[in-house]
């Protein structure tokens, strides 16, 4: 329990803070789940323009230090090469 008035206030803050970061979170969370998808059905055309979508989303809030720079990275980097694993290897002989 808040005891002084910026404690409150401080409190206020943080709440709405919170729910902004919520939001916007699972937004990007839901894009990353689109693009899953999109890579289950095996659908390279789809799934990089997911990507695309995907990639804007955490990019976003990285930059808005929402998630952690690695974070960021990692979450590309994974579904990037979940991505490429659709394509047919072609042989170098």
């Amino acid at each position: 329990m808040a005891n002084t008035k910026q404690a409150e206030k401080r409190n206020r803050q943080n709440e709405k803070n919170r729910q902004n970061n919520k939001w916007q979170i699972s937004r990007m969370r839901t894009a990353i789940k689109n693009v899953r998808l999109q890579i289950a059905a095996k659908d390279y055309a789809e799934s990089m323009n997911a990507f695309k979508i995907a990639t804007s989303f955490i990019d976003r809030l990285e930059s808005k230090g929402k998630i952690h720079c690695n974070t960021a990275a990692r979450l590309k980097s994974r579904l990037n090469a979940a991505i490429k694993a659709l394509l047919p290897v072609a042989d170098a002989s």
